[in-house]
């Protein structure tokens, strides 16, 4: 939902302009965000090797092209094409086609299969795949799967190709042809032609902007209605990315005429009317609040209302459990692991199991584990079926261990499904008697509801986590606003158990909860867990990160580099965003593994990855971290394990995966690990929050390491606003129960 593209404003070709015909050697740099590239090219009738630059395409080796463009000197690389516009070509020659087919532009396709194909069919390879590719199985190597698979991605390119055309004629960078076909597949011409506007809510990387230029080369009018509708219904969504479910009337219409380049308001009233006819968004009142109008998306306005009255279903309808039983069970329990729980922990248990809704909270050494484990054990001992997820596999190892007992992520447990939702829903629910749900802070709207959707009426709902961390990416506001409505039972520790007091890590998560400074070890390493290293210089700070990972804290407290230690940082860009910082540690932690090219970046066998979105079909998810095993240049495949479980990726699903040698705060909730080093500096004042800063502490285990100063901290622990959200949960639950 963000606008990445560099679009050109030239209305005719320059006269200085002109075209070449050109094969790409090689790929010296390619920005993802924006599809700006450093090509090296060999021109025909131009000796050597030349370099183009601009927005391109995702082009590879071997590919030709015409490029139009300008020949320009630059100040410190010299001679350079700077390319206006492009148009694929098919290679000619069998050398051409060969490098072509080697480059893994077809799936199924690697150098050794590239070498059979061009001996076999020479020059005329490409036009046997494309007229007749049934004779591709006299090819050793090419059975029936196999040339289903080269058929199609021959034929997707086609599309690209047809796209990439369409776009540039009404110049729009074609860097995004890719994108926009990877989400319509062949229907993708058709529908940026119906409705560029589609594309600003539906196609990831591309917002307003870019659809509007599309729509408006296109000949859609200013002011038409499709234009109004879009710009309004792409400010909620922006308004949902921030986490929030609603807006405030004014300023949903200021930022949508903010979008539409200064339209007046007033003129935004008749679009949203029509809007609001087809239900595609929902106007309340919410004076309570001091807000006036409000403006929801219409799913979230029957989701929000939903989540209430599942709540109340769930809570009125009665599942006995005999008080008296479940206290000489949990006397059992403490006599066998010879823990005595306290009158808090004790009270919190029995609440946690005699009720149908029951809310645990606290902060890191509080006592939650030990109180969850206490609560499965004892609702096993009493017959009750239960079963234990969290939003992240990483969570739900960590819960496994704690309780030993099985759990699973929410969405693996809830079956997610294709087309967006859970195969166990409302019509097929969860055969259990109690499900606990750790790491509540992170589940959204669209989680939550699916868990309350899948709950039989007969079963409890514990919900397990820490308020003050980080709120889910998704919109929503879940576990803030089940407890601030009051209507549910809760129990939150602030007790800290005296073996956590003993951590720094413990003691400096709740001061900075609090607003404080974080307080210095008073031990040394390798007995010290936690060091504040007060560096302002983003540079330094850059050189303190690299030696720590890689030689100051494997070499103190024996941890792998590559393993053991995450570096959290609030930002991408910039010299501690995670884009240099990854490209840094992969050179220094990975520097032999074989290297392969997804796209325009340099991934290596051995590298740690992060997934960055649900694939039901290889059932891994958003956040999950694994490590690249192997790769298959002939398949055009990878593998990539994670938690000891092997995926198979096509190289073109790759995108799927991102370095984490260093990763994003919110990438790491739900996670925990042996060392974290965090660098908090005043250029990222814009992210600098309270419990954002909380949330990257309470991920390290044994060693966190923060690199700022204290002004960026100070701006930090000052911003506890970041929390406030626009949701009506909390009153709908209220108003629900009757309060």
């Amino acid at each position: 939902m963000t606008d990445s593209a560099t679009h050109s404003s030239r209305s005719a070709t320059p006269p200085s302009s002109v075209t070449l015909n050109a094969e790409v050697n090689g790929v010296t740099f390619f920005n993802p965000e924006n599809g700006y590239a450093v090509l090296r090219i060999k021109v025909r009738d131009e000796p050597g090797i030349v370099t183009a630059v601009g927005n391109v395409v995702q082009v590879k080796p071997g590919e030709m092209l015409n490029l139009t463009g300008q020949w320009k000197e630059h100040p410190k690389y010299g001679r350079q094409f700077l390319i206006e516009a492009l148009e694929p070509l098919l290679p000619a020659g069998v050398n051409a086609i060969r490098r072509y087919l080697a480059s893994g532009q077809l799936k199924g396709v690697g150098p050794t299969l590239a070498e059979r194909l061009v001996k076999q069919f020479k020059d005329k390879t490409l036009d046997v795949i494309d007229t007749d590719p049934d004779q591709l199985l006299r090819v050793e190597g090419i059975g029936p799967s196999k040339l289903k698979k080269i058929v199609q991605s021959w034929e997707e390119q086609h599309h690209v190709r047809a796209l990439i055309l369409f776009l540039q004629e009404h110049d729009v960078s074609p860097a995004l042809a890719a994108r926009i076909h990877r989400h319509y597949g062949p229907q993708a011409l058709h529908k940026v032609r119906e409705n560029p506007y589609d594309l600003a809510y539906e196609v990831h990387g591309i917002g307003f902007k870019t659809a509007d230029v599309i729509a408006l080369k296109l000949g859609f009018a200013p002011d038409c209605r499709e234009r109004l509708e879009a710009a309004l219904v792409f400010a909620l969504f922006q308004f949902s990315e921030s986490g929030h479910l609603f807006a405030p009337l004014d300023e949903l219409l200021e930022k949508t005429s903010a979008l539409l380049g200064g339209t007046p308001a007033e003129s935004l009233h008749g679009a949203l009317e029509i809007l609001k006819e087809r239900k595609r968004v929902i106007l309340e009142e919410l004076p309570a609040q001091g807000l006036g109008t409000v403006v929801y998306l219409g799913h979230f306005h029957r989701w929000e209302k939903e989540i209430a009255q599942r709540l109340q279903g769930l809570i009125e309808h009665p599942t006995g459990l005999d008080p008296r039983k479940l206290r000489v069970v949990l006397q059992q329990l403490e006599a066998r692991h010879r823990i005595t729980l306290s009158p808090q922990q004790r009270q919190a248990v029995e609440d946690a199991c005699l009720n149908k809704v029951f809310i645990l909270t606290g902060g890191p050494g509080t006592g939650k584990t030990t109180i969850t484990r206490f609560v499965v054990e004892a609702i096993t001992e009493l017959g009750i079926t239960v079963k234990l997820a969290a939003p992240t596999g990483r969570a739900a190892k960590r819960l496994s261990e704690a309780t030993r007992a099985p759990a699973s992520t929410l969405h693996r447990l809830l079956q997610y499904a294709p087309d967006g939702g859970f195969a166990i829903n409302d019509t097929k629910m969860l055969k259990t008697g109690m499900l606990v749900v750790d790491e509540a802070s992170m589940l959204d709207c669209h989680l939550f509801l699916a868990v309350l959707r899948a709950l039989p009426l007969t079963a409890r709902l514990v919900l397990v986590g820490d308020v003050n961390q980080l709120p889910s990416v998704g919109p929503g506001n879940i576990l803030g606003d089940l407890l601030q409505s009051g209507a549910l039972p809760s129990t939150e520790l602030t007790h800290i158990y005296r073996q956590a007091q003993e951590s720094m890590i413990v003691v400096n998560a709740h001061r900075i909860n609090q607003g404080q400074f974080p307080l210095h070890s008073p031990k040394a390493a390798p007995e010290a867990d936690f060091f504040w290293i007060e560096q302002d210089d983003s540079t330094r700070v850059q050189e303190m990160i690299l030696r720590m990972v890689c030689e100051r804290i494997p070499a103190g407290y024996g941890l792998d580099p590559r393993q053991d230690i995450q570096v959290l940082t609030p930002m991408h860009k910039g010299e501690v965003g995670t884009q240099q910082l990854n490209a840094l540690l992969q050179q220094r932690l990975n520097p032999k593994g074989r290297e392969f090219a997804v796209g325009f970046r340099k991934l290596r066998v051995g590298d740690r990855v992060l997934q960055t979105r649900n694939n039901y079909d290889k059932d891994v998810f958003n956040g999950d971290l694994g490590w690249i095993a192997s790769v298959d240049l002939e398949e055009g495949q990878a593998v990539v394990e994670f938690d000891g479980r092997d995926v198979t990726y096509e190289l073109t699903e790759m995108d799927e995966l991102n370095l984490a040698y260093a990763v994003s705060v919110h990438k790491s909730q739900g996670s925990e690990y042996p060392a974290v080093v965090m660098p908090l500096l005043t250029q990222h004042f814009l992210l600098l929050q309270r419990n954002l800063i909380y949330t990257g502490l309470t991920r390290a285990r044994r060693l966190a390491v923060i690199l700022g100063g204290k002004k960026a901290l100070a701006i930090g622990l000052k911003n506890a606003k970041a929390k406030n959200r626009y949701t009506d949960l909390a009153r709908r639950i209220v108003e629900m129960m009757g309060g």
